[in-house]
């Protein structure tokens, strides 16, 4: 009888604990585009002035579009460093204040990682804006860097319960800043890395806590 337990506890967790092996779904747009662009890892980038597309897209009201002229050598390896082309930072979807730039990605309920990358060309240390996810303020106060840098930032554990993921990036004169035209150059959204239950941890456990009861 305990041999059939374990053999149910380790089908249990080899079915239920382990991480699945289908590939979830990314979202990725680069800004002030509409044609969409393939980068050198592969990785398809969605031309962000589209709307009510398959996997998303604006809301409300179509964004500005902007190029970023030139990258300062800096800029460009630091957006190598972090994986990314610097393809994605000559341009951004902007909105001027008192608009604001709003954003859905069609994500399903889950758990995600956002990250949001721009490339600064106008007012260098004066933009500012806060950047809302589902409706919560993770960067209040933000103020893009200087002139020809840019910025790559990552929010982590987004939980999604409506099937949508939700952005706005609205301008405050909090922040100080002379400019208050808020702006992305690109944005991406990836399932969270979720630490799974390790199955063989656990098996080895049962069986060592079954061979202790009959000895």
């Amino acid at each position: 009888m305990r041999l059939f337990s374990v053999l149910t506890i380790v089908f249990f967790l080899s079915v239920f604990a382990l991480p699945t092996l289908l590939p979830a779904e990314e979202f990725r747009v680069w800004g002030g585009k509409t044609d969409d662009f393939t980068d050198s890892q592969g990785r398809v980038w969605y031309g962000a002035q589209q709307e009510n597309q398959s996997w998303g897209g604006w809301i409300e009201k179509a964004p500005r579009v902007a190029e970023v002229k030139e990258l300062t050598t800096d800029a460009q390896a630091q957006a190598q460093a972090a994986g990314y082309d610097v393809d994605l930072f000559y341009a951004v979807s902007w909105a001027q204040f008192p608009d604001t730039v709003k954003y859905q990605f069609k994500t399903g309920d889950g758990t995600f990682d956002v990250t949001y990358l721009v490339g600064e060309h106008w007012s260098p240390n004066n933009r500012g804006f806060d950047i809302f996810i589902e409706e919560e303020n993770v960067e209040p106060l933000y103020v893009t860097p200087g002139s020809h840098e840019i910025d790559i930032k990552t929010y982590s554990g987004i939980e999604v319960s409506d099937g949508t993921l939700d952005l706005n990036f609205a301008g405050n004169a909090e922040t100080g800043a002379g400019d208050l035209n808020a702006m992305f150059s690109a944005l991406e959204v990836v399932p969270a890395v979720i630490t799974a239950v390790d199955p063989k941890q656990k098996v080895t456990t049962t069986w060592g806590a079954l061979k202790d009861d009959r000895q």
